[in-house]
């Protein structure tokens, strides 16, 4: 019995010295070990470079930016076309048009309508043409084309024109082509939205300026036609814009269209407006009419 007890002190004094040993290389150790593992860390972080991923953000970046569907943007190969941007936020457009409205409109329906038509044109010799091209020569073509493409330009169109801080009047020369033409402001203010009040089911209302004689026109147009096409018995280069479909105001307004049309003009751009009819004179030789 005394030797057994004295083998059992033997044992747990041996288990004493071991746990003392483990416990003293742990602490020798495991500190270097973090260490090390966080130098390696370290090393890893400095040696990733995302050249790549950054390059790839900037590129797909500068490809969207660059097209903002400015008047020479449309000479672009149709198949080369990329979703550009809303220029501001959804709610930018707030009291005028509602937050749910623009993001509805925005990024279902007009997304629709360039996911549509870029699958229309994918693998056809439209892919080659520009966009004034494929317009010039719409009766060529199928409605699928029709429908799409203007959707697609209308509504790139619709959103650039207008801006949180809009409102006002034109001026300069485009003031002077609007007086010239309808009188006065106010007359051609009246004859727009009275395009756009008695266009009969869905469609556009338009300011552009006639192929043939450079002079501003108000015209309204059905679906998702506009003036660039061949369709058109009036035809010209569209400065000025608004969507008369349902879904661009029903959620707000419901089925007073004319209350949307008379408050268009509070969120209107004119500058923009101004830059597309610079655009024409600029462009029109290349245009085709």
């Amino acid at each position: 019995m005394a030797l057994l007890s004295g083998f059992q002190v033997k044992i747990k004094t041996t288990m004493k010295k071991n746990i003392f040993s483990i416990l003293l290389a742990s602490a020798v150790i495991l500190p270097f070990g973090l260490l090390a593992q966080t130098a390696v860390k370290s090393k890893t972080k400095t040696e990733q470079k995302p050249v790549t991923a950054v390059l790839s953000a900037k590129s797909s970046a500068s490809i969207e930016s660059a097209f903002t569907g400015s008047g020479e943007d449309w000479f672009i190969e149709a198949g080369k076309a990329v979703f550009p941007a809303l220029p501001y936020s959804y709610e930018a457009l707030e009291p005028v048009i509602d937050k749910s409205t623009v993001e509805i409109h925005y990024d279902r329906h007009h997304r629709g309508y360039f996911n549509n038509f870029m699958k229309a044109v994918a693998g056809t010799d439209l892919e080659k043409m520009s966009f004034y091209q494929i317009f010039g020569n719409m009766t060529d073509f199928p409605a699928g084309i029709r429908n799409n493409a203007g959707g697609f330009y209308n509504h790139v169109l619709y959103w650039s024109i207008m801006s949180a801080d809009g409102g006002g009047k034109p001026s300069g020369k485009l003031l002077d082509a609007i007086t010239r033409t309808f009188g006065s402001y106010d007359a051609f203010y009246q004859q727009f939205n009275d395009a756009a009040k008695t266009r009969f089911g869905s469609g556009w209302a338009w300011l552009s300026i006639d192929f043939k004689t450079d002079e501003l026109f108000i015209t309204s147009t059905a679906n998702q036609d506009n003036p660039l096409m061949n369709t058109e018995g009036k035809r010209g280069f569209p400065i000025l814009g608004i969507d008369v479909w349902e879904h661009a105001y029903y959620l707000k307004y419901q089925n007073k269209r004319a209350d949307y049309v008379e408050n268009f003009w509070n969120k209107l751009n004119w500058q923009e407006v101004q830059t597309r009819y610079n655009d024409y004179f600029r462009l029109a030789d290349r245009l085709n009419k």
